[in-house]
């Protein structure tokens, strides 16, 4: 039996290594990435070049600091269409991307940019993001917020969940594969006739995770597609309690409708290896070394493998930090909550959601029923 347990962890610690250079392969590139995009005072040849495009549904009492923050931008916003009521919803299609597509035919501007309602833009915004595209040559591109009032659970929880993502697709600005692209669907800034040529938003119309869905086809078909660091731009309060954050971002954390079966299940995989056991086998092997002496060389590996693993992941929250407009101790806690964070990406992949703010789909993804729940 002990040599039976020696080989199976012997196989795991050779699982973990594979994937723990796969993490730092994905990460290293991050040592180059670009700081956070900054403001931008308006320039005068850049006079309303950007329409913006803010999509919402039951959002009345939420928008006010959204169109606060876009009445602060200066002449290089074009426009401001606020999408409440549109065409009926097409069979097929998710809400936010019918009303995003639906302003994209109402628009005038050279780039458009889609900002949700729970967004705030800071001064400058609007001038900084077309700025940072146009510097590095984008033709899509959206940004990273700092993110604010959150409550104690949701600053223990949401960096693991936002650490699921930098594992798997690395950090914003690294150059990466189209189908391993991210994006962020609070901010994002592409060539208006880059996505009419490449039909809008409908490549992502039965698509929960549209932001990525679309910065991918878009990558694919050889647009310059890029994610920035917008911390100094936007500022975002997306829920309003741990328990929401934990069932809508589990909506689209999964990034199943830009990633194959397989590749996802892989990553599930990936994650338990590399963030979701390192403390806790760590914590498990410390205590039998305590209590059991000197371990052997195969436990002396899962030992230091597991202790670089959990260094890289406090190194990471250390990164994270600035993202944040409060942290303390549930922020510098958030490590604790690696395996309920890769639970809910396993819970994800497993049933797909059904509604969204407040209305409700048929069972498979982009199937409207038309129904709005009350």
């Amino acid at each position: 039996m002990p040599s039976a347990v020696t080989s199976l962890t012997l196989g795991a610690l050779v699982l973990q290594v594979v994937a723990a250079a796969v993490l730092l392969a994905r990460l290293l590139p991050g040592r180059r990435r670009l700081p956070p995009a900054p403001p931008v005072d308006d320039r005068p040849a850049d006079r309303a070049r950007v329409s913006v495009v803010v999509a919402t549904l039951n959002e009345a009492e939420r928008i006010g600091p959204c169109l606060a923050g876009l009445a602060r931008q200066g002449e290089t916003m074009r426009e401001v269409l606020v999408v409440v009521s549109d065409d009926p919803l097409p069979p097929g299609w998710v809400g936010k991307v019918w009303a995003l597509q639906h302003g994209l035919s109402e628009v005038s501007g050279e780039w458009v940019l889609g900002i949700d309602a729970d967004t705030e833009p800071l001064p400058g915004m609007v001038a900084g993001v077309l700025a940072a595209a146009e510097r590095e040559g984008y033709d899509a591109v959206s940004f990273g917020p700092r993110f604010a009032g959150q409550v104690a659970a949701e600053r223990w929880l949401q960096p693991a969940l936002l650490t699921t993502l930098v594992y798997r697709f690395g950090a914003p600005g690294a150059t990466v594969a189209p189908d391993r692209v991210m994006a962020n669907g609070q901010c994002f800034l592409a060539r208006r006739d880059v996505l009419l040529r490449h039909g809008g938003y409908s490549a992502a119309r039965a698509s929960w995770a549209d932001d990525v869905t679309l910065a991918r086809h878009l990558a694919r078909a050889g647009a310059s597609v890029g994610f920035l660091d917008g911390s100094r731009l936007l500022v975002v309060r997306a829920y309003r309690s741990a328990g929401e954050m934990w069932r809508e971002w589990g909506r689209s954390i999964d990034v199943t409708d830009g990633t194959t079966i397989g590749r996802q299940w892989l990553d599930v995989a990936y994650l338990a290896l590399v963030q979701a056991a390192p403390l806790p086998v760590l914590l498990v092997a410390a205590a039998l070394v305590w209590h059991g002496g000197s371990p052997g060389p195969v436990a002396t590996a899962v030992i230091i493998v597991n202790a670089v693993l959990v260094a890289i992941r406090l190194c990471f929250q250390l990164a994270l930090a600035p993202s944040y407009t409060v942290t303390g101790l549930p922020f510098w806690c958030a490590p604790l909550a690696d395996p309920l964070a890769v639970l809910r990406i396993v819970l994800s992949t497993l049933r797909r959601p059904t509604r969204w703010r407040g209305r409700r789909y048929g069972a498979g993804l982009g199937q409207p029923s038309g129904q709005l729940l009350s």
